[in-house]
């Protein structure tokens, strides 16, 4: 007996997990986490809402789906940035590269991890842990490199903080003001302090 009719339904499962993870991740980051139902996820996921609760019994387990998504992303990109580049202090200028191709976005709605750390914290804190748990990912990244140019470990993590802090802020201030330039300042900032 052939097991294709078993593969193409966890297949046709996963796409399905997959995109109702996109379409919450996207309606968490514009509408809120508050602000976003399970309907409004199952619609924008072409989802039926009652195969929803297949997949995720509550809107928390949901919230946790988003936050590993989240982690899975940050990894994915340090993986992509130390596949790329071999010498730390050009893996660190990529590094800023990749997140400036982001702005866009963080312009319009600010940084999704933020808000999914601070949405999540009351309701689904298991969630709001993990999605935090990206930018500990960056620090250790940042600040290994960092280590990696002669930097004691203590001054690298240390460095490693502030240029996760400057680009938050960056991003906070940016969205509050609606000004693009205070975001390109920002990133060129970081690319100055991860270089001396």
């Amino acid at each position: 007996m052939s097991d294709a009719p078993l593969k193409s339904k966890q297949k046709r499962g996963a796409l399905r997990r997959d995109a109702l993870i996109q379409a919450a991740a996207a309606l968490f980051w514009i509408k809120g986490y508050t602000g976003t139902s399970l309907a409004d996820v199952a619609k924008a996921s072409d989802v039926p809402l009652g195969n929803l609760y297949y997949y995720y019994k509550t809107k928390a387990d949901l919230a946790l789906g988003v936050a590993n998504f989240f982690a899975d992303e940050t990894r994915a990109l340090i993986e992509s940035v130390s596949e790329e580049k071999t010498e730390p202090r050009a893996r660190l200028k990529f590094l800023v590269e990749r997140m400036r191709a982001t702005q866009g976005k963080r312009l319009s709605y600010g940084c999704p991890i933020a808000a999914a750390c601070r949405d999540f914290r009351e309701t689904a804190p298991e969630a709001s842990t993990r999605a935090g748990e990206s930018f500990s990912l960056l620090i250790a990244f940042i600040a290994e490199e960092l280590g990696k140019t002669g930097r004691k470990p203590s001054v690298a993590l240390l460095k490693a903080r502030h240029v996760i802090a400057d680009w938050q802020g960056g991003i906070a201030l940016a969205h509050g003001l609606q000004q693009p330039n205070v975001l390109a300042e920002t990133y060129a900032r970081m690319e100055r302090t991860l270089a001396s």
